[in-house]
């Protein structure tokens, strides 16, 4: 009855380790499940605070920089997003008319 008995044992442990398992994933799973602290997008965001830089200004006997070379950065055409709207999480569509 010995051989028995180890396997009852092994069993219940093997039981134990994936009920405690299972209540974890469950756990971790849950806690992604609330959208409560994300952010609304009406915050300023540390991107919006940047400012152009001067040009690089090139020693005398250096050839000069090509300036058509360089890639300004357009402003936005998109009408602002209403208040309290959330953030975009993905980008839209190519070709899409929003």
């Amino acid at each position: 009855m010995t051989p028995i008995r180890a396997t009852n044992a092994k069993a219940k442990n093997t039981r134990a380790v994936i009920l405690a398992s299972g209540l974890f994933m469950l756990a971790s799973l849950g806690a992604c499940g609330k959208d409560k602290g994300r952010p609304t997008c009406d915050e300023p965001q540390p991107y919006q605070s940047v400012v152009a830089g001067k040009r690089i200004e090139v020693p005398e006997g250096l050839e000069p920089l090509d300036e058509f070379r360089e890639m300004p950065i357009p402003e936005a055409e998109s009408p602002p997003r209403p208040a309290g709207a959330g953030c975009i999480e993905n980008p839209p569509a190519v070709g899409s008319s929003s």
